[in-house]
């Protein structure tokens, strides 16, 4: 049995939605799992945004993820597990990278065991990995999202977003230790502070439902946890104040960093997201810039049987790194699951199919049943079983 699942990224506090407001980014990991009767344990290949960590196997969240699912449900692992695993989503800088993993896993086991559990439970049974629900609750179900703890237990319940506002991200290639930006925490607070947070956190909540200017600039102007974080991310003052003075609404963390998330009207988008980028550049460093015009959907999975169902057909000159095969059969409801399966089992073709940041390698043109998938999304181009994928390297000469 195999099965394979897609997770958004995710932004979560959405300044005064501490711990209890996210949000669903269009980034992706992709994962894919296969059971084997042979083996014991678990392995994972990791690739795209993946490939850079060295986690020992044990702590890996995929992992912790996938096993938590089998506790939860008093499944013991009777079998060898290979996880392969590609992400767009840049890790420990405040896109849920973390909660992604864990959603994947427990999703993957799910899937590959027929655990049965509902996506309540597997909130639940992440949110206990992660320590907090806010990512978790948005990777899962997609769209933005309101958590919070009750005596009856974890409850969740989606937002509202008005359909003119656009979320940017702004993310500098620095990552953000979000257990040390926990600890600045202080551990208590003066009353009135916890009036004026609570104040917000409810203009937040209408401000993304009506895209009232004065509820979102309260909303994103956040009392808990941003005064206590933000000299970790250098850059951030400038950074929040060219969002703001450009026609955002506001800016403030992405989580705990170090990504700047602003929300702005779609009319001031392109002039925000170009002060936010100018501005990190002032301060030295070249971020990546997001751009969600509206909240993703939730994680998704697809189980398979039998027969792979996609065939990829290679060039000469890329055969040669794959045992010098010219016809690849291989598994994913996306190109870029495609990819992934594919350069999991042929390691030396992986850079000629796709770049360090897990797109699509720029010399390469891939070809979906004869369309080209540079039109259909890229690497997020649906692919269905009997589907061929082409590949044709540019050619150059004079």
């Amino acid at each position: 049995m195999t099965a394979r699942v897609r997770v958004p990224a995710t932004s979560a506090n959405l300044g005064a939605g501490f711990d209890c407001v996210g949000v669903a980014v269009d980034r992706w990991l992709t994962a894919s799992v296969s059971l084997e009767r042979q083996g014991d344990g678990v392995v994972i290949h990791r690739s795209g945004r993946l490939a850079a960590l060295r986690v020992p196997l044990d702590e890996d969240l995929l992992t912790r993820g996938f096993l938590g699912a089998c506790a939860a449900a008093e499944r013991p692992v009777r079998s060898g597990v290979t996880i392969d695993a590609t992400s767009e989503i840049p890790v420990g800088c405040g896109l849920g990278s973390s909660a992604a993993a864990i959603v994947a896993g427990a999703l993957l086991a799910d899937a590959a065991l027929g655990l049965g559990l509902s996506r309540e439970r597997v909130v639940e049974i992440a949110s206990e990995i992660e320590g907090h629900p806010d990512n978790v609750a948005a990777a899962v179900y997609g769209g933005a999202v309101l958590s919070l703890r009750t005596p009856a237990g974890l409850r969740t319940a989606p937002l509202a977003v008005a359909p003119e506002l656009v979320f940017l991200l702004a993310v500098p290639p620095f990552p953000s230790d979000t257990r040390a930006a926990r600890a600045a925490l202080p551990k208590s607070l003066p009353h009135a502070d916890a009036v004026v947070a609570a104040s917000r956190a409810a203009a937040l909540v209408q401000g993304l439902a009506t895209a009232n200017a004065d509820l979102l600039g309260a909303g994103l102007d956040d009392v808990l946890h941003v005064p206590f974080r933000r000299a970790r991310i250098r850059g951030y003052d400038a950074v929040g104040a060219a969002a703001r003075a450009a026609g955002a609404y506001g800016a403030t963390l992405s989580g705990a960093g170090s990504a700047i998330l602003a929300i702005a009207p779609s009319a001031r988008v392109d002039a925000v997201g170009a002060a936010m980028i100018a501005a990190w550049r002032g301060a030295g460093v070249e971020a990546e810039l997001v751009r969600c015009d509206r909240p993703a959907r939730g994680a998704h999975t697809m189980k398979e049987e039998g027969p792979m169902s996609v065939t990829l057909q290679l060039p000469a000159v890329l055969a040669k790194l794959a045992d010098g095969r010219r016809t690849l059969e291989a598994k994913g409801s996306t190109l870029g699951d495609v990819v992934a399966d594919v350069a999991a089992r042929f390691p030396g073709l992986a850079p000629r199919l796709r770049d360090d940041a897990g797109k699509p390698y720029p010399f390469v043109t891939f070809y979906v049943n004869d369309d080209d998938a540079r039109l259909q999304g890229g690497f997020g181009a649906t692919v269905r079983a009997g589907d061929e994928i082409i590949i044709v390297p540019a050619i150059a000469g004079g």
